[in-house]
């Protein structure tokens, strides 16, 4: 088994450190970690350390002596999921499985076909569940380095986004579509890479034509339809085996 990980404010960078609160609650009474384990404390935003457990205090408070703090860099090229908003909590799941994967941004797409709406009180909910997905995710796959989850997009917003890209494409179920498949694709080995999901009923034609200006072309992921929670997924994956980011 690979050391767990755990999220701290700011990364020590060697000497005895105190891991309390909810992390420590969790390592202590839930992972009861004991004397010689080894843990990994990481900010999620790249900074990261090695650590081992010197003892366990209380229900809520571990102690660890650290090692020398560490940098991992952002990988390339940057891999971002526009994500049309799923119906019910399978937006979590999109953004659990993406984070497991290894995508870099997500972006919340509030696209002209979502049955689901995030407004007010509730949608500042729904992405705290997100957001907290994606740092649990990311612990859980032993991340140092989390997705963003950014604000609600508009589609305005989200063709800006595009064309400010080095590759960009709208994932689309038509088997025939016009540019081809993904897996065929040239891609770009640096820069950034945004793909755009659409929802359960499809990006609609007015979205496709600004999305097009914006210079990001339709292209199908295979002869099946993938739902919208994981399509997501299967695209990340692809472009991380292609880009030499898997190898």
């Amino acid at each position: 088994m690979t050391a767990p990980v755990f999220v701290v404010d700011e990364v020590p960078s060697a000497g005895t450190f105190v891991l309390d609160g909810a992390e420590g609650r969790h390592a202590v009474s839930v992972k009861r970690l004991r004397a010689g384990e080894d843990v990994v404390l990481t900010d999620g935003r790249g900074r990261w350390t090695e650590a081992v457990v010197e003892a366990a205090d209380g229900k809520d408070r571990l102690v660890v002596t650290a090692g020398p703090a560490q940098e991992e860099p952002a990988q390339a090229p940057r891999i971002t999921v526009v994500q049309a908003l799923p119906k019910g909590d399978r937006g979590e799941l999109a953004v659990e499985t993406m984070t497991e994967t290894g995508v870099d941004a997500i972006v919340p797409w509030q696209a002209a076909r979502c049955i689901t709406q995030w407004k007010g009180d509730r949608g500042a909910k729904a992405l705290g569940k997100w957001r907290a997905t994606a740092r649990e995710a990311g612990k859980q796959s032993r991340r140092v380095r989390f997705p963003d989850v950014a604000d609600a997009a508009s589609t305005k917003q989200v063709a800006a986004l595009l064309a400010a890209a080095d590759f960009a494409a709208v994932l689309h179920e038509d088997r025939d579509c016009d540019s081809g498949a993904l897996a065929t694709v040239e891609l770009p080995t640096a820069g950034d890479i945004v793909l755009v999901v659409g929802p359960e009923g499809g990006v609609s034609p007015d979205e496709l034509a600004a999305f097009a200006e914006a210079g990001a072309r339709p292209y199908r992921l295979g002869r099946s339809v993938l739902r919208t929670s994981t399509a997501g997924t299967a695209a990340t994956a692809l472009l991380l085996g292609r880009t030499g980011r898997w190898s």
